[in-house]
């Protein structure tokens, strides 16, 4: 017992440089989240390399912008279905329900896989009806993998600020941050690039643990709901919900009242759909130039490395300290920030176009974005109402992300014909140009509300006020 006091203190003083002082219970609450969050982060950066792979071995590489637009439409059943259960069921079943859904949902794609996910000499031989299953297979899985990162995120930052008031919050998320990177950097290359080190042809293995591993959610958050104190349980709406107490009738549509009605969920979404919006340029690229050098499980191992090296640098500047921005400068110079990085990156996008390029532009991107601005937008909910928290998060980080996501691909569909109108070269300059012409007045308008969201949220946390 005294040997894991010891070792509890001395985890303790190391992440006090870069997080900040925290309490015995409190430390051991946000370190068993931060595993919940590692073990979900974990998953589905595995996931996400897998179904961009898949996906251009089952359908093809330009189809990619068809696949966002897809899962948009694919989500709004989704969502409602999501939403309805939040209307029945508490926070703790949710952590059982949807963990335990898509845990069986990717053991049998790891199934479909060992059928579907063939070398292209045997796809060429097989009948059009199979091949064209072979699509809605590849189809079917983008979709999956966009909920999963929609639904189940969403749902564990929604439990996660419901149950943390807003000054532990500052240093506790960039630590549960944190520790999620370490998932996010041991599963993709462990599991991901599997098969390919296994010298197997399909990615069914990879799959299926990562089916088992989702399942192991379901205990993780039990047990850290029965070891938490409750006072630490507590939320920063239990201050004041009783004068905010929600009036509104309960239904699918409600999430998207509150967002619409309000400027500061507005400009939540706004955050979120600019980013992502130049961001899916950016990946579109790199994924176009990465199938043109790797294919079948090669290019889900290549894919794989991606997303360890994104989790990587997120870590190392967790770890530098890069949450002292939030801490001493503010929830408002972190948002602020990103526009800024994002614009030098986009300079580096149009200036050079090669593949290792590329992967570095994404991995830092990424990187950037979960280790400052992930953790400062998710502080933006704290001081909301359980609706905001659970319904009208859930619309921003589903709709808004795949809206966006919708939104780039529908401009990347112009390279096909910008290149078939223009040739190969001159057409890939067009597109570069316009680009440049969407993305840098976005990125103002991005910096603008970024201004915004941090003084509201500043003015609200002081005056111990819900915003909405």
């Amino acid at each position: 017992m005294d040997n894991t006091s010891g070792i509890l203190r001395f985890f303790q003083s190391i992440c006090r440089f870069n997080f900040g002082n925290f309490e015995k219970e409190e430390f051991k609450k946000f370190i068993r989240m931060g595993v919940i969050f590692a073990l979900m982060i974990g998953v589905y950066w595995t996931l996400r390399p897998l179904k961009d792979a898949v996906f251009i071995q089952l359908v093809d590489k330009l189809q990619l912008p068809f696949a966002k637009t897809v899962s948009v439409l694919a989500l709004l059943p989704l969502v409602m279905f999501y939403t309805k259960l939040l209307e029945k069921t508490s926070r703790e079943k949710m952590l059982v329900i949807l963990p335990v859904a898509y845990g069986v949902a990717v053991v049998i794609f790891s199934i479909l896989m060992m059928w579907f996910q063939a070398p292209v000499d045997i796809i060429a031989s097989r009948s059009f009806l199979f091949l064209s299953a072979t699509k809605i297979v590849g189809y079917l899985f983008y979709v999956f993998v966009e909920s999963f990162g929609s639904l189940m995120i969403a749902l564990f930052w929604a439990f996660a600020t419901d149950t943390t008031n807003a000054a532990p919050a500052k240093k506790g998320f960039p630590l549960v941050v944190a520790i999620g990177q370490v998932g996010g950097i041991i599963f993709p290359y462990t599991f991901g690039g599997l098969p390919h080190r296994l010298g197997l042809s399909t990615d069914a293995l990879s799959m299926m643990c990562l089916g088992v591993l989702t399942l192991l959610i379901v205990p993780m958050v039990r047990y850290f709901l029965r070891t938490t104190p409750s006072h630490l349980l507590a939320s920063f709406h239990g201050k004041n919900e009783v004068a905010v107490e929600s009036k509104q009738e309960p239904g699918f549509l409600e999430g998207l009242k509150l967002l619409l009605k309000n400027r500061y969920l507005l400009g939540i979404f706004a955050a979120n759909f600019i980013y992502e919006v130049v961001v899916t340029i950016f990946d579109f690229n790199f994924k176009i130039a990465a199938s043109s050098e790797y294919s079948g499980v090669a290019l889900s191992n290549y894919l794989s490395i991606y997303g360890s090296s994104v989790n990587i640098v997120s870590l190392l500047c967790l770890l530098l300290g890069i949450s002292n921005v939030t801490r001493f400068l503010g929830v408002g110079v972190a948002l602020a920030a990103m526009p800024v990085i994002v614009g030098g990156a986009l300079l580096g996008f149009l200036s050079c176009n090669s593949l290792s390029f590329l992967f570095a532009l994404m991995v830092g991107s990424k990187a950037i974005n979960y280790a400052l601005n992930g953790p400062a937008l998710k502080q933006l909910y704290i001081p909301t109402t359980p609706d905001v928290k659970f319904k009208a998060q859930a619309w921003i980080e589903t709709f808004g992300s795949r809206s966006s996501k919708q939104a780039g691909s529908i401009f990347n569909m112009s390279l096909a014909p910008l290149q078939n109108a223009f040739g190969t070269l001159a057409g890939k300059s067009h597109y570069l140009v316009l680009s440049g012409a969407l993305c840098f007045p976005l990125l103002g308008l991005w910096l603008f509300v970024a201004i915004f969201l941090g003084g509201s949220f500043r003015k609200a946390v002081h005056a111990n006020t819900i915003i909405c």
